[in-house]
């Protein structure tokens, strides 16, 4: 293992918290001034969809074709170019003059971010493979920040330099996140730590055979589905069921998102510690299955506490980032995994705010929503099963096969 400088480590720490603020930002800065942004050209509402549907679609496409671009550039590279595309869509945001610019933009937008999203569990496994737990944790409770952050003072922000300044705003961190990837990808060079084994093309042949990769596939898409279906949902499903008032169910959005912030902070420390992940996936499943019956029978009864318990199951998010370090040996594999589980779990995901849509436009209520809304997050259920098995990918593997990786 390359031993590495304490202004590399300091450096490799500041790259990784300056992107993850980028990565939510560019994610949660949009939504919340597209009236603001229609009051100057049309948004019509085919357009307002396709950004909804972007965030997954694009990071779906991002983990499909991250693993390849990484092995030929490098990985301080790769991310320096996706942080360099953040930056520049974002600009290109604020410069929109209607709504297909901005559509285009804001696809740049998150093709970036899904590309940055794939690397940053190797980046914390090459650079801090001794805290996978401790980093994993900067940097998700630092995104689960920035998811929250920017609705809060978005608007109010559009209100004193409009929304173009509000979207420059973001650039200007963006670029920020942009100069100590630069450094960090000049001494990578320098040293040729970020050099790697020739790629074998097998590696994602032998993933598709072992169950902890569709382990974590199941667990990501479970935590997407949930965080994409009440993101887009879940105001006008309480305002329905629960009778709450509009600027209500908007808080209780927020309070949703907020839920993000104290899973991050402990998941990754305590799964790194223990060892062990049954226990998160049986807290994440109880409250989750809870919180959605108490939506079906009693959604009046004690609303915020159904919406404090749906919004623990994205405690597997982290959980995943966190299993992307500790359950593989090598560095190919880490980005084959993060790429792979990804791909297919944003795939998935991309699926529960349509199907919520749907069955309420069908039905004209949201019981069958719910209902399939609590049968994914069992779904969790299975894949912990699978998971509590503490060993990494490539000894599944070679355990199955009896064949070296």
């Amino acid at each position: 293992m390359t031993r590495r400088s304490a202004g590399t480590i300091a450096l490799a720490a500041t790259a990784i918290v300056l992107l993850a603020l980028t990565l939510r930002i560019a994610v949660a800065s949009l939504s919340p001034l597209l009236d603001a942004i229609g009051r100057d050209f049309a948004l019509p509402t085919a357009v307002v969809g396709l950004i909804g549907m972007a965030p997954p679609v694009a990071f779906a496409l991002s983990g499909m074709v991250t693993p390849a671009i990484e092995r030929r550039v490098g990985l301080e590279r790769t991310v320096l170019i996706a942080a360099i595309v953040a930056a520049a869509m974002l600009a290109a945001r604020a410069a929109a003059g209607n709504a297909l610019t901005l559509l285009a933009a804001t696809a740049g937008v998150f093709a970036a971010v899904g590309v940055a999203n794939v690397l940053i569990p190797t980046v914390v496994k090459k650079y801090f493979p001794e805290r996978i737990g401790l980093m994993t944790t900067v940097y998700s409770t630092t995104m689960a920040v920035a998811t929250f952050t920017p609705p809060l003072v978005a608007v109010p922000l559009a209100g004193a330099v409009g929304w173009r300044g509000s979207f420059v705003v973001w650039a200007v961190v963006a670029v920020a996140a942009v100069l100590p990837w630069v450094a960090l990808s000049l001494r990578a060079r320098a040293s040729r730590i970020d050099a790697v084994d020739e790629p074998r093309t097998a590696v994602l042949s032998r993933l598709v055979r072992v169950p902890q990769t569709w382990a974590l596939v199941v667990t990501f898409a479970v935590n997407s589905s949930v965080a994409y279906g009440m993101f887009a949902w879940l105001p006008p499903l309480l305002i329905d069921v629960a009778g709450v008032e509009a600027a209500e169910a908007g808080g209780l959005l927020a309070l949703f998102s907020f839920m993000g912030l104290p899973v991050s902070l402990l998941v990754p420390l305590l799964v790194a510690r223990l060892g062990r992940t049954t226990p998160f996936y049986v807290v994440a499943v109880v409250t989750g299955v809870v919180g959605v019956t108490g939506l079906l029978v009693a959604p009046g009864a004690a609303t915020v506490l159904w919406v404090v318990l749906i919004g623990i199951p994205p405690l597997l998010f982290p959980l995943t980032l966190v299993l992307f370090g500790l359950r593989t040996r090598q560095h190919e594999t880490t980005v084959a995994l993060s790429g792979f589980v990804q791909s297919v779990g944003y795939a998935i995901a991309a699926l529960m705010p349509l199907a919520l849509g749907l069955t309420h436009e069908i039905t004209g209520g949201w019981t069958t929503g719910l209902i399939v809304l609590g049968a994914v997050i069992a779904c969790a259920a299975p894949a912990g099963i699978i998971m509590a098995r503490s060993e990494s990918v490539e000894d599944a593997w070679e355990r199955r096969t009896g064949r070296t990786w």
